[in-house]
């Protein structure tokens, strides 16, 4: 039988930053293949070190696992349950924990939910539900494993993918649109401004504009909203500026076109526009039994299509993800397996 409160415990210490997954990956196959599952690791490819500073040199791969007996007798899964294995940077250490609650990164996004999802099955396992397990890396970042899982699909009706909803079934996830603006001028002498043009005053009036867009709003989910993650450009402060840069996340409600044609025509003549990243909107069913919830962050859904129709559900509050103060409330934890069995059990009855 999975403790999921120990196996937590144990996948917390292990550091999985994305790119860095490999070991969570080998914890995990050989885990599972201790447990009687069949394991396919799908390789993934590393980003390229000079577009991506901070990428890794060694191996990843998403962990695809199937009971041995469904490998055996060539049964397809009905229901696939997925989550990623990697983390935002930086690694906090091994696990600690109280009375009440684990604390550390990957606590709730989304070790915990690893472990919940291997003890859901496991319980399912004995019932003869034919049930799988995709963990995938990247998620974090780009869902560079999910879209690599999405060229290999295995024939399942369902996916239940886990994130931080606090037990409650999502009825939305926003999409994502990361922006990126560049702005161009000339060099100049501060002193002499005249002689210059100032890509930082281009950019400051894009942005500006941008900031000011109205966006798209859905009674009843919500509306979008627009960060300026980053901002840099100049080369000193006695230099106009030849050069300045500002990436944007937009979180979507809605397709992108709109916002997309908005913030070309809003930076028209100032700043080049690139739209490096886009997720769509995604709507889902709720089910008799659960509470719902909106979430406002994007995951790995979108790039997942291949795998079923998709539901999201997990333990954990998305408030403390990626802070220094993740954690995990124990029983919250223990919830939520018997939450994955019910809703599974929902699904295929």
């Amino acid at each position: 039988m999975v403790d999921p409160i120990q196996l937590t415990r144990q996948l917390v210490d292990i550091e999985s930053t994305t790119y860095h997954e490999a070991p969570a990956g080998e914890f995990l196959a050989t885990y599972l293949a201790s447990l009687g599952y069949h394991v396919e690791r799908q390789p993934v490819q590393q980003p390229d070190l000079a577009r991506t500073p901070g990428a890794g040199t060694g191996p990843r791969f998403n962990v695809f696992a199937l009971p041995q007996e469904m490998v055996d007798k060539g049964i397809v899964p009905d229901v696939v349950f997925s989550t990623h294995m990697d983390t935002v940077p930086p690694f906090l250490g091994a696990c600690r924990e109280d009375e009440t609650h684990l604390y550390g990164r990957g606590t709730c996004d989304a070790k915990g939910i690893i472990a919940a999802q291997i003890a859901a099955a496991e319980k399912l396992r004995v019932t003869g539900m034919p049930i799988g397990l995709l963990f995938v890396v990247g998620e974090e970042r780009d869902s560079a494993g999910a879209k690599v899982a999405n060229e290999n699909p295995r024939g399942s009706r369902f996916l239940i993918n886990g994130e931080p909803t606090d037990n409650r079934l999502a009825l939305a996830s926003k999409g994502a649109l990361r922006v990126e603006l560049f702005a161009h001028g000339r060099a100049a002498h501060s002193a002499y401004p005249e002689l210059g043009e100032s890509a930082i005053d281009k950019l400051l009036e894009a942005l500006h504009d941008i900031q000011s867009l109205p966006l798209p709003v859905i009674e009843g989910i919500g509306d979008s909203t627009l960060n300026v993650g980053l901002i840099h450009g100049g080369r000193a402060p006695n230099v106009i500026a030849d050069k300045a840069e500002a990436h944007i996340l937009v979180r979507l409600v809605g397709p992108a076109e709109e916002t997309k044609a908005a913030i070309v025509k809003a930076a028209a003549g100032r700043c080049e526009v690139v739209f490096s990243l886009e997720l769509p909107f995604v709507r889902m069913r709720s089910f008799e039994g659960f509470d719902t919830m909106v979430a406002k962050f994007t995951t790995d859904i979108p790039a997942l299509t291949a795998w079923g129709e998709p539901f999201l559900l997990g333990p954990g509050s998305i408030h403390v993800a990626h802070t220094p103060d993740e954690k995990i409330n124990k029983q919250e934890l223990l919830d939520c397996v018997e939450l994955y069995v019910k809703l599974a059990k929902a699904l295929t009855a």
